[in-house]
């Protein structure tokens, strides 16, 4: 093929990682010269802003009297289907194998398996929960094994995919990857607008979901606060909202917590931080841990899953056991009361970060995933 392909991309337009990786993968596919077609629900929340070879194309399904559920899977393939042969389409790049992969495995068959190709991108819960649900876990195995390709976001995610489903195709491992333009120290920035000038910010940033652990980081705040004068910004929304507002209660920091709710500026909030806690229950990659290195802000995130993959304990940033409320108390209130630990801690994660998974290498891999597919 001597023309660059056109890749179709769907993924969750909500706030999460595989959306948020999806999209920016896109964008920077497109800022290369690709032609890049987002097929979704809604416009996925990276993508406000024009951008040349980007096009995107809105998935309708029809509510039916008969049917209980509406068909969106149904109404995703033929989209696809109807994308692919009106622009040509190369290769369905599907993020989260539920419903994703199964629309695409449709849209193949409706123009032919020679006609475009089949990428699924697993990205954790897709695996470690929907997959493993017994209504999901045939299909899930089936539309791995058939994909012209699948890659995961971690060693973990891939050894766990293996593991559980019993697949014996090759996957590859093309781990997530920060935007270094958008995600990068800022000094210019006003964070008086988050805290006072004498405290110190911690953020957690996450769609709300119990495995995100919500009770661990409140508890875990209010334990920090005993040692430091600190304000907690949490950003995002999801069922566990109501009981984080209750466990601050609790614990008696509710004056010291903001609720931001879903933001567009993820990026400003970080780089204003001092500290990110996302001690998960598991996590198969932890992408807002690694944006946060990105802008200069330590880490304590799980060591359930592969966060492990790019965060080198006491170096970077700092593991923690969830279900240990000292191991993320301990190594926050050091790095908050040591600058000369913070300081090396938030080089050396910024470093890490730009050098090992910003855009430029990530992308490449995926780009000559791409070539081979077709080849």
């Amino acid at each position: 093929m001597n023309r660059l392909p056109v890749i179709g991309i769907t993924c969750y337009p909500t706030q999460g990682g595989s959306g948020v990786v999806a999209s920016e993968l896109g964008l920077s596919l497109a800022r290369r010269g690709y032609e890049v077609h987002f097929i979704t629900s809604s416009l996925p929340l990276r993508l406000k802003h024009y951008e040349q070879n980007i096009f995107f194309h809105q998935v309708e399904a029809v509510s039916y009297p008969v049917f209980q559920h509406t068909p969106y899977t149904l109404a995703l393939a033929t989209k696809m289907s109807e994308v692919t042969e009106e622009y040509g389409v190369d290769i369905l790049h599907v993020h989260y194998a539920i419903p994703h992969a199964a629309s695409a495995f449709l849209a193949q068959e409706m123009v032919g398996r020679d006609a475009v190709k089949v990428v699924t991108t697993l990205h954790g819960t897709d695996i470690t929960l929907v997959g493993q649900e017994p209504g999901y876990f045939a299909m899930t195995r089936f539309l791995i094994e058939r994909s012209d390709a699948v890659t995961t976001v971690s060693t973990f995610l891939r050894d766990e995919t293996v593991r559980v489903f019993g697949v014996s195709r090759h996957i590859e491992v093309i781990p997530n990857f920060v935007e270094s333009r958008r995600f990068r120290p800022r000094h210019d920035l006003d964070r008086t607008c988050l805290a006072a000038a004498d405290e110190k910010i911690v953020v957690h940033a996450s769609n709300f979901r119990p495995v995100k652990n919500i009770s661990a980081v409140v508890r875990g705040f209010a334990r920090i606060c005993e040692h430091v004068n600190a304000r907690l910004i949490l950003v995002g929304e999801g069922p566990d909202r109501r009981l984080a507002a209750d466990i601050a209660a609790a614990e008696g920091v509710s004056d010291r917590i903001r609720f931001l709710g879903q933001v567009d500026n993820l990026e400003e909030i970080l780089a204003m931080a001092d500290l990110t806690l996302l001690p998960s229950l598991h996590e198969s990659f932890g992408l807002v841990a690694l944006e946060s290195m990105a802008c200069g802000t330590p880490a304590i995130v799980t060591a359930n899953g592969g966060a492990g993959e790019f965060v080198e304990h006491g170096v970077n940033s700092f593991l923690c056991d969830p279900a240990d409320i000292e191991t993320i108390v301990a190594p926050a209130v050091k790095l908050l009361t040591d600058q000369d630990l913070y300081s090396q801690v938030a080089d050396n994660g910024l470093r890490d970060a730009v050098a090992r998974f910003g855009t430029p290498c990530v992308l490449k891999r995926y780009t000559e995933l791409y070539d081979r597919v077709l080849a």
